[in-house]
């Protein structure tokens, strides 16, 4: 399962979800941002890879629909309503999303 998460910068949230959910297996996550200065832009190639696009705020959703729209036809496109108050690897922002995207992604144990 590839987990396609967005946030504006891709330095705080995205790069923690991707951290957090690449440890389960079977499941492969990259965190992009919708800014053109972010750390890893969003890209054509990375929603065309991804099986779910998990954006972090509606602005988010909004902004990702509106460029890429046709390669978001079937798939899974979630908005996490998870704002931008946290720092990287916070461990307030790793409970939300451990709360929050099992609601879309079937997540198996994490390895030990």
């Amino acid at each position: 399962m590839n987990l396609l998460f967005i946030c504006s910068a891709n330095r705080l949230r995205s790069p923690t979800a991707e951290r957090v959910f690449s440890a389960y297996p079977g499941i492969q996550a990259i965190g992009a941002g919708t800014s053109s200065s972010a750390k890893t832009p969003v890209s054509c190639r990375l929603i065309e890879w991804a099986d779910i696009v998990l954006v972090m705020e509606k602005s988010h959703r909004d902004e990702v629909a509106k460029t890429y729209g046709e390669l978001l036809k079937g798939k899974r496109f979630v908005c996490l309503d998870i704002p931008d108050h946290y720092e990287l690897m916070q461990p307030e922002l790793i409970t939300l999303l451990k709360e929050r995207v099992p609601e879309y992604v079937r997540l198996s144990a994490v390895e030990t």
